[in-house]
C-alpha cells in the first residue's frame, strides 16, 4: 500500500513573505588569538536600516541564507554570523579538530564576539536581537550583560539549558533501555521518536547509557588512533546530529537529512553541543531567570511550538512566569501548532509577523 500521501511537510516551503536574497556584504572578522578565531558574517537587507543581530542555534548550528527571510529587506539591516568553531568561521571543529576549535569557545566569548561584530560593522546604538533555541539562550545572556544594546528580543524555541531540559532530550529511558526499550520510565523526546532514539543509543554500550551525554562526549574527546576510531567518532557525530535534526520537525521528511547528515556539519554541531552541555552552557545555574528583571526592561517577543520536542513548551512557560514575576508581560507570546524548527511554517510566519509589527527603534 502507498501511504506517502499521508505525510505532508510542516516546513515553510513557498509560503515565505520575503524572497530569497544574496548578501550585500560578507567577511571574516578576527576576534581572538591562540587560536585565531575568525567569524564569518553576512549582511542582508537595507544597509541604512534598523540593525538585527541574528543568533543561530545549536550551539554549532551555523547560519544559512534563508535565515534572512524573516525580515523586511526594505526596513532591516540583518547580520548573520557563524559562531566560533562552526559554519564558515575559522577554525572549525571539522577542519582543525576540537582541541583547537573548542579552545576559547564559551558563552562569554560569544557575547564578546557580538560586541566585536557590532563595532566592526558600525552598529553604535540599540539593535534587535533575534535568536532561536540555543540562539534564544545566547540572546538572553547577551541582553543581561548589555541591555543598553537591545531594542527588543525576538526569541523562538526557548532553551534554558537546565539539567532537566537536557535530560529530556538526551537521557530519557536510556538507563533501562536494554531491558525495556519501550517503557516510559522517564519523560523524554524518545516517546515520540522511538526508532531514532534506538539509533542514538545503539552507538553506546548498555553500561554507557547511564549518562548518554557523557558517553558521547568521551567519544568526541577521543584522539583517533586508527581508521576504526575515526569512523566511530564520525558515526557518533552523525547520529547525534541526525537525532536533533529529525526531532526538530513535527513532521520529519522521510529520507531527507539536510545539513544534519553532512559529515562536516555533524562534526561541528555534535562536538560543540557536547562541549557546551558538559559545561552547563558556561552559564551559572539560574543566571537567565534570576536576571528576569533585566530581561523585563526590554520588549521580549516569544514564539514557541506546542509540539517542540527539542525544547518543550515548559521552558517558555518558565521564562514567561519569570518575566511576570519581574512585573512585565512578554511583548508577544505566540504558541504555534508546530515543532521546534524556525523553518516550520507556523513558526516562520509568526516570527515574520512579529518583525513586521515591531515599533521602529527610537520612535
Amino acid at each position: 500500500m502507498d501511504f506517502s500521501r499521508l505525510q505532508t511537510s510542516s516546513k515553510i516551503g513557498d509560503a515565505w513573505v520575503y524572497p530569497a536574497a544574496k548578501p550585500l556584504a560578507s567577511g571574516l572578522l578576527a576576534v581572538d588569538s591562540d587560536p585565531d578565531h575568525r567569524l564569518y558574517w553576512e549582511e542582508y537587507g537595507n544597509p541604512a536600516g534598523e540593525p538585527v543581530m541574528f543568533l543561530h542555534g545549536g550551539p554549532g548550528g551555523a547560519c544559512a541564507p534563508d535565515m534572512a527571510r524573516f525580515f523586511d529587506p526594505a526596513r532591516y539591516r540583518v547580520i548573520l554570523f557563524d559562531q566560533r568553531g562552526c559554519g564558515k568561521s575559522e577554525p572549525t571543529v571539522a577542519s582543525a579538530g576540537p582541541a583547537v576549535a573548542l579552545r576559547k569557545n564559551t558563552t562569554a566569548d560569544l557575547i564578546g564576539d557580538i560586541n566585536k561584530l557590532r563595532d566592526a560593522l558600525g552598529i553604535a546604538g540599540a539593535m534587535h536581537v533575534f535568536g532561536g533555541s540555543w540562539g534564544s539562550t545566547l540572546a538572553m545572556a547577551y541582553a543581561i550583560a548589555f541591555p543598553q544594546h537591545c531594542a527588543s528580543l525576538i526569541l523562538r524555541g526557548i532553551f534554558l539549558g537546565a539539567p532537566e531540559d537536557l535530560e529530556y532530550l538526551y537521557q530519557g529511558n536510556a538507563a533501562t533501555f536494554a531491558e525495556a526499550p519501550y517503557a516510559l520510565t522517564a519523560p523524554g523526546a524518545y516517546i515520540h521518536y522511538p526508532d531514532e532514539w534506538a539509533a542514538l543509543l545503539a552507538v553506546l554500550e548498555p553500561a554507557e547509557r547511564a549518562d548518554v551525554m557523557a558517553a558521547y562526549k568521551a567519544i568526541f574527546d577521543m584522539v583517533p588512533a586508527t581508521d576504526a576510531d575515526r569512523e566511530r567518532q564520525l558515526h557518533a557525530a552523525l547520529t547525534w546530529s541526525l537525532w536533533e535534526g529529525v526531532i526538530s520537525n513535527m513532521i520529519p521528511e522521510s529520507g531527507a537529512t539536510g545539513k544534519f547528515g553532512d559529515a562536516d556539519f555533524a562534526l561541528c554541531f555534535a562536538q560543540i553541543e557536547a562541549h557546551y552541555f558538559a559545561n552547563h552552557l558556561f552559564i551559572e545555574p539560574g543566571h537567565l531567570l534570576g536576571n528576569a528583571d533585566i530581561l523585563a526592561s526590554i520588549p521580549v517577543h516569544i514564539v514557541h511550538g506546542r509540539f517542540d520536542q527539542v525544547c518543550p513548551l515548559t521552558q517558555a512557560s518558565r521564562l514567561v512566569e519569570a518575566l511576570r514575576g519581574a512585573g512585565a508581560e512578554p511583548a508577544t507570546y505566540v504558541v504555534t501548532n508546530a515543532g521546534h524548527s524556525a523553518m516550520e511554517r507556523e513558526n516562520a510566519l509568526a516570527l515574520t509577523a512579529i518583525m513586521d509589527g515591531l515599533p521602529t527603534i527610537g520612535a
